[in-house]
């Protein structure tokens, strides 16, 4: 009977033991991991499109916050493949030797002549030690008054509208400038090319930037990806096909890498040209633009600092006459801080960015064209006045 007393006694009293008093998880630390983990992972799976966003993850931009997670390849690398990665990237691993008198190399992209060589001595004058200039004139040799152009010429082949000897004149244009291990950063420029701001913004704006600026972007249309040749493949695939304006900004790591490459640069040669096999492809504007989107897409950015006018939906862009020119259109040109794309669809896209230096909103032309000679001395009149204002 004890026993039994004794048993139902602990019947009662044992879970009173279980029912110990549990306190509270710290419910909010555990839902701040979660949402920071899905914020993490969806920004991963879903890149900003806004450059600037990237710097919310690294000041190095996208490629910094896809460094956190692991690489993979799409596909076995052919050897020619893995032999041009290799080189690329040894390349932005060591970046370029600081020099104790960096310099901008200018290099002008022209037929013959320049007929804005005297604004352009404006531009440069006072500054001298600070740039290098280089001519590439393909059909006449320049005869030139500014001491700065003089004896500035390199050897120069003809050059074809949308042939592969563009890029050859372009590749030309860099192997000189590289020649100067002063030379930092490479501007190609056209003879209807005009400054747009004094040269201590230019030289602060590229000296200082983290990007090369290369104009660049997906147009699905026609006169985009429908110019991709399947024989590119496997190197370039047509996803990674791109389009844009010739007119770049290298930093000299890119610059290195651009004249290094022969990979990419043999498949534009062989496959993209006029009429080949019915496609209408020119390689000055696919070439870079898929190129850079191939081997380094976070070291661009996907517009030029030079602004073209493509309002007028033609095969060419606005040309400014005389009387276009004015203190309120170099205003209105130095105050766009927007780039705008359009595709070729028959329903086309427009795409509108913010254009992003070190991750600040900044205006995004320094340089403009295409302005016929004639502007030239209403420029000179104003480039001073207008330059000093802005």
């Amino acid at each position: 009977m004890k026993a039994t007393e004794a048993w139902g006694l602990s019947m009662h009293i044992l879970p009173m033991h279980r029912h110990r008093h549990v306190s509270r998880r710290p419910v909010w630390i555990i839902v701040l991991v979660c949402l920071v983990s899905l914020f993490v992972i969806f920004g991963y799976v879903y890149p900003p499109e806004n450059p600037s966003a990237c710097y919310v993850f690294s000041p190095r931009g996208c490629k910094g916050f896809a460094d956190w997670l692991p690489s993979y390849t799409r596909r076995e690398l052919t050897d020619e493949e893995l032999a041009s990665h290799v080189l690329v990237q040894e390349f932005l691993r060591n970046p370029s030797q600081q020099t104790e008198n960096p310099k901008i190399a200018f290099m002008f992209l022209t037929p013959g002549s320049l007929p804005f060589e005297k604004l352009w001595d404006v531009f440069f004058s006072g500054h001298e030690g600070k740039f290098s200039v280089y001519v590439h004139a393909s059909q006449r040799k320049p005869v030139y008054q500014s001491k700065y152009f003089i004896d500035r010429d390199i050897h120069s082949d003809k050059v074809g509208w949308g042939q592969v000897s563009m890029i050859n004149a372009e590749r030309r244009l860099l192997g000189n400038a590289l020649r100067d291990p002063d030379n930092q950063h490479f501007v190609l420029l056209s003879d209807s090319c005009i400054p747009l701001h004094r040269f201590e913004y230019v030289y602060n704006y590229l000296m200082y930037t983290n990007v090369s600026y290369i104009d660049s972007f997906l147009d699905p249309g026609p006169h985009g990806n429908d110019r991709y040749s399947p024989h590119m493949f496997p190197e370039i695939e047509k996803d990674d096909f791109r389009k844009g304006a010739q007119w770049f900004h290298l930093k000299r790591q890119h610059a290195m890498i651009v004249i290094s490459d022969t990979l990419y640069y043999s498949k534009f040669k062989n496959y993209c040209r006029p009429g080949f096999e019915g496609r209408n492809c020119y390689c000055d504007e696919h070439y870079l633009q898929t190129f850079f989107n191939i081997v380094d897409p976070a070291g661009m950015a996907n517009w030029s600092v030079t602004h073209v006018d493509w309002s007028e939906h033609k095969w060419h862009p606005k040309s400014y006459r005389a009387q276009d020119v004015s203190y309120e259109l170099l205003q209105t040109l130095t105050s766009i801080d927007e780039t705008v794309h359009e595709t070729s669809e028959a329903q086309k896209q427009v795409i509108v960015k913010p254009c992003v230096w070190n991750g600040v909103k900044r205006p995004c032309y320094l340089f403009a064209r295409k302005f016929y000679p004639e502007t030239l001395d209403i420029l000179i009149q104003i480039f001073s006045n207008y330059t000093a204002s802005v």
